[in-house]
């Protein structure tokens, strides 16, 4: 007998919540993933790929690439109507603070075209050996490592649209090698530093809780947020989802819209900025609810979980939506191409690390993490040397989000040249470096680039 309603949208994300459970329980009892600090997201999105792949449950996998793409979008609407109040009690280092984001900044203006450029001479060199590959093929690089499994997954699928057969699960497959390249390469980098003494705040090993991911029962809380409802009208979180879902309508039909006025290829292209109309049209409903004094209506502590609830399903989701088949079927050049592109990351990002004048190594720790995972990963990263966040690179951490922005859509806009302009590959290979060389000048020409520290 079938049942009265359709139940598999629930099933999956019932599926993708039991995997996650027990990526928390794995992370609390076995001490290689304590030690490498893999997060419980990742750990069951692994789990989650390995039991899909042997068909022992039999879901569509293309239902969690939807997941994905719309946890994608939440977290960064979450992230919009998120309120910066709590910024305004830090201390007064506010010039030493904006010079270190402006330094992590200009790494990520960096490493964007620098994976953009190795993933693009590849794909050239692939095809003088015989086996031509898609145009922008070598862009999943920094979309997987830098910019992360959201916008590969976004890019990928509008891009699928043009004849790139597969490019969402193999934007994935680069954003899960990422994440290896930030917890396999980057704990035991950092923890090299912290032996050698570079750790600003001495040499504090990180307490059990953070090693096994769960706080212990009779250690104090920290809070999730504030009522800003009362219980008796409708629920705070309730409340937060509601602007979410507010946002989400909006954008969906500035999108329409926007499809309705621009050639057709452009509108194909705005799906996979979706993620950005909604972080703009969340920034603009959090400022009309200011301007009419009620923007005290958003807790950022809410907010905050519900982006962190957001990206961890996200995680989840990204990594059980690859398709096992289609990796092996590429398996070489995305080898070589994410070998080749995280170690030179690797390469770039600690070189040039050495060399600022102070916090060498937790901002080195922050920006590697993001560029090769996500900011969750480079705060994980940072959290292995600044256990308690005494130094203000957290902070500088979401001040370089809102710097790199220009950098960033520029860099969005180009790895569509090919599709979206009919660029040569050659041509938007030769723009990415310049974009490159001109970051790179600025690290000299605002004296980032000292003699290295260790």
């Amino acid at each position: 007998m079938h049942p009265p309603f359709p139940f598999e949208p629930f099933l999956e994300f019932g599926f993708l919540s039991i995997v996650l459970i027990i990526g928390v329980i794995l992370r609390a009892k076995l001490p290689v993933l304590q030690r490498f600090l893999f997060p419980s997201c990742l750990i069951g999105g692994f789990l989650g790929l390995i039991v899909i792949s042997t068909g022992f449950i039999d879901f569509d996998i293309t239902h969690f690439e939807t997941f994905a793409y719309h946890f994608f979008i939440i977290s960064f609407i979450s992230v919009g109507l998120t309120t910066s109040s709590d910024r305004k009690k830090e201390p007064g280092s506010n010039k030493k603070m904006l010079r270190g984001a402006l330094w992590m900044a200009l790494i990520e203006g960096v490493t964007l075209p620098m994976q953009a450029v190795i993933g693009g001479l590849l794909v050239l060199m692939y095809g003088l050996l015989g086996k031509d590959l898609f145009p922008t093929f070598g862009f999943m690089l920094p979309l997987g490592f830098t910019e992360g499994p959201g916008q590969a997954l976004s890019f990928g699928k509008v891009w699928e649209g043009f004849g790139f057969a597969h490019a969402a699960t193999i934007g994935l497959t680069f954003a899960a090698i990422g994440f290896f390249f930030s917890f396999f390469v980057g704990v035991p980098l950092v923890n090299w530093g912290i032996r050698r003494g570079m750790a600003a705040d001495g040499t504090t090993e990180l307490s059990r809780d953070i090693l096994k991911g769960i706080v212990p029962r009779d250690q104090k809380k920290e809070k999730a947020g504030e009522l800003t409802m009362h219980s008796g009208n409708v629920d705070t979180i309730a409340f937060q989802a509601a602007l979410i879902g507010l946002v989400y309508v909006l954008v969906y039909g500035l999108v329409q819209l926007l499809i309705k006025v621009v050639p057709p290829d452009i509108g194909k292209m705005l799906w996979g900025f979706f993620f950005f109309f909604g972080l703009f049209v969340a920034l603009i409903v959090r400022w009309l609810m200011a301007r009419i004094g009620v923007d005290h209506l958003i807790d950022p502590g809410v907010q905050k979980r519900l982006t962190g609830w957001a990206v961890d399903f996200l995680i989840v989701s990204t990594v059980i939506a690859i398709q096992m088949v289609v990796v092996w079927q590429y398996i070489l050049p995305i080898a070589v191409t994410a070998g080749v592109g995280g170690l030179l990351t690797t390469l770039v990002v600690f070189y040039l690390g050495k060399r600022i004048d102070t916090l060498n190594l937790e901002r080195t720790a922050a920006i590697y993490g993001t560029c090769t995972g996500t900011v969750s990963s480079g705060l994980l990263l940072l959290r292995i040397v600044d256990p308690d966040f005494k130094t203000p690179v957290a902070l500088e951490v979401g001040i370089m989000n809102v710097i790199v922005v220009p950098i960033i859509l520029g860099c969005m806009l180009l790895v569509n040249a090919p599709v979206l302009w009919h660029w040569s590959l050659g041509m938007t290979i030769l723009v990415f470096v310049v974009i490159f060389a001109v970051c790179l000048a600025l690290i000299r020409i605002l004296k980032y680039w000292g003699e290295p520290k260790y």
